[in-house]
């Protein structure tokens, strides 16, 4: 019976080695797996991350796009504003005061000289030709 017990130690131990070495290259599968899937989460992460960082550099562009918008249309509305001010402000003072436009010409010793005053509705016109005194 000796020898009948030495056979099961070995049959036992050869056929314990075989499932370590099953169970062994399971958990070596097991791991490439795990990374294989990770690398491919890791991917799809990355390309999640830069779907949505293009997606708020379009969101972002279009939103100052429109804030731009805004501000030139405000921008336009108070300059036309100022505009009509200006010009009523103008008119009002042509009416009131009054102001003058002239003109000049220098002909060789003679000054040509033409002045519109206007009040109100009213113009005076003034024209005159001065002699200059130019010595030889």
């Amino acid at each position: 019976m000796g020898s009948g017990k030495i056979q099961a130690w070995w049959r036992g131990t050869l056929v314990r080695r075989t499932l370590l070495t099953a169970a062994l290259n399971a958990w070596i599968i097991q791991c490439w797996w795990r990374q294989t899937l990770a690398t491919t989460l890791k991917l799809k992460r990355m390309e999640a991350l830069c779907r949505m960082a293009r997606e708020t550099r379009a969101c972002v562009t279009i939103q100052s796009w429109f804030r731009m918008l805004q501000v030139r249309r405000r921008y336009r509305r108070l300059r036309y504003a100022t505009h009509i001010i200006q010009v009523s402000w103008r008119w009002y003072n042509c009416h009131t005061r009054g102001y003058f436009e002239g003109s000049y010409e220098i002909t060789g010793d003679k000054l040509s000289l033409r002045l519109d005053i206007f009040l109100g509705s009213q113009v005076c016109r003034i024209s005159d030709c001065i002699s200059l005194p130019i010595k030889n």
